[in-house]
Parts: structure tokens; sequence; C-alpha cells
């Protein structure tokens, strides 16, 4: 199968030096963050490929990155075959960029309080030019309404009269509004209860299989992972460290720090094999290690590890960025 988002060498950094004139009196440079870091991957049509790491490892950045949020430092995305740089014609960027949209982490947060489900499912409807007239504007909103799981009534009412579930799944039918084909998921179920989780989860499975979607989807919950995802990308500082199968990554884990993240899941079936909690903490991202930047929490590091840094590289089914591995030490 073709690819329908292929993403090269993504980076993006980010300046959060002090102001100019307390650089000049302290004669400090300036600083920057590396969010994203040379990320690859591709997403093939109608699967889904997770993100998963720890808090600020620039999994949201490389969201915010795909649908044009932010601007990239270096590297390139193309969707579909084409570039989604800012140095495109307007017109055909804004026909690209309807075909992908983004579903936020907060359903509180990503609606707006004052106006009516009706106004907030319509405006990229409006936006786009896709339907013309209030009686076609509103019969469009309620067969979205009603594909997510609500009620076309329901277009009447504001955010605040809908539980966190029901919000999402508001957020839901507004990124579906355009026709879009790739939704990027910014943790779309971390602030839901479990069993709301697990509603709006099937209905994105629903949803995928119906229409064809294809998803990038972030999260810290490897459950969750398991449950949605056909491949899983682990992200550490930036970097991608292993890309793999979601069958293998699970039966099969590599890279040190995804078996770390796996051993950290609870054991609910008391199995009682030995459990390694992921240790340490991540390192400041202003001055990340040399080297591969998990080593100073890696039982597995050498010299090699702290001076030089891995590349991504394929062993069978998955790509995996670790000395270790790569030199038959696990």
């Amino acid at each position: 199968m073709t690819a329908l988002v292929e993403v090269q060498d993504l980076a993006k950094a980010f300046d959060v030096s002090a102001p100019w004139l307390n650089r000049v009196i302290e004669r400090t440079p300036r600083q920057f963050v590396h969010a994203v870091d040379g990320v690859s991957f591709a997403i093939e049509r109608g699967r889904t490929l997770a993100l998963v790491g720890e808090s600020g490892c620039g999994k949201s950045t490389v969201a915010r990155l795909l649908v044009g949020l932010y601007a990239p430092t270096r590297g390139s995305v193309r969707f579909d075959g084409q570039a989604t740089d800012a140095t495109r014609d307007p017109a055909e960027l804004r026909q690209l960029r309807r075909r992908m949209q983004m579903i936020f982490q907060d359903p509180y947060a990503s609606l707006n309080p004052r106006w009516q489900v009706l106004q907030i499912v319509a405006e990229p409807l409006r936006e786009h030019g896709l339907v013309q007239g209030a009686a076609a504007l509103r019969a469009r909103v309620g067969e979205l309404l009603q594909a997510v799981g609500l009620a076309a009534a329901d277009c009447e009412k504001f955010p605040h009269q809908f539980s966190g579930g029901q919000r999402q799944r508001i957020s839901i039918a507004r990124a579906l509004a355009t026709n879009a084909e790739f939704l990027v998921c910014d943790e779309p179920t971390s602030a839901l209860d479990v069993s709301v989780q697990a509603q709006v989860l099937n209905l994105m499975k629903d949803l995928q299989r119906a229409q064809g979607l294809t998803y990038l989807f972030i999260s810290h919950n490897l459950a969750v992972v398991r449950h949605v995802a056909d491949e899983v990308g682990v992200m550490y500082l930036g970097r991608l460290v292993e890309i793999a199968p979601k069958a293998e990554l699970f039966a099969n884990a590599r890279h040190p720090y995804t078996r770390m993240l796996l051993d950290a899941i609870p054991d609910i079936h008391m199995s009682g094999r030995a459990r390694t909690p992921v240790q340490g903490e991540v390192p400041n991202p202003l001055q990340p290690p040399a080297g591969c930047s998990f080593h100073p929490r890696c039982p597995h590091a050498n010299a090699r590890c702290s001076a030089e840094r891995p590349a991504l590289k394929t062993i069978g089914a998955i790509q995996v960025a670790c000395h270790a591995v790569d030199e038959g030490r696990i």
C-alpha cells in the first residue's frame, strides 16, 4: 500500500531565551529547546500510527507540525504525495488542509463555550464553502452529530450542557465535517473517565472502518494504544527510538526504553513476572545528554552510547535506534 502521510527528518526548535537586555547584562547566549529532532515515519491509508512516550517527549509538537499549526525548523511533511509547506500556492494548501483535521486533548477547552453546537460543527463547512444555505447546513450538522452517536436536536445546545465524552464526540463531528481523510488525535481520551474513553475509542474505530480514515494517535497510555493502533512509534526527548507493528512491539520490544514503558503497565493478570518500573527522570531538554539521549537511564549503556547518537535502523519488521540492539548486547 502507498503511504498517505510521509514525514521526513522533521524538526522543531523553540527559542526559550531570556529577553535581549537580560542576555546582554548576564552575558548568556540564546537558548533553544529541540522539541522534535529528526523524526521520520510514514502512515498507510486507512491505518493508525500511535506515538507514545513520557510527557515532554515531543508527541504533541509532531501533531501540530503535521496539521500546520507550527512551521517546522527543518524537514518535510507530504500528504498524498504533495508537500504541505507554506511555500505552496495558498489555494492548493487550503485544499490539502481540508483533508487533514485535528482532535485536541481537552474537550472542555477546544469548544467555544459561547457558540451553539450548530455553529461549532458548521464552522469548517462555512469556512471551506462546502454547504450553502441555512437549511442544508443544519441538515448536514444533524447528519454529522448522528454519525458520532449524538442526536440531531443537540445542535441547539451549548457545550456546557454536555459531558466530557459527549464534548469529544462534538469535536470528532467537527473534524469530520470537511470529509477529512487524515485525523491527528492528540490524546483525545486522556481527559475522560475510563468507561467513557472506551466509548470514544470504539466510536473512532467504527468511523475508521466505515470511512477509511487514517489516524495519527498521540498517547501516553499504552493500554489505549494497544486498542487502537496498527503501528506504534516510541518517542524519547524529541526522537523516535523504535517503530514497530503493534503485535511485535508488545510481544518483543527491542529498545530498553520501550521495555521500561511496557513494564510500567499494571499487571492485572498477576502473572508474577519480573517487572522493572521506568527508572530515573527525563533529562533537561535544554541540555540533552550527548550520544544516545536515553543512556543516563539505560541499564545496557556503554561508552559508545554516551558518545555516538544511534541511527534508526531496520531489523526485520521493526526500526530501532539503539547501539545495544545493533551490537547484539540485548
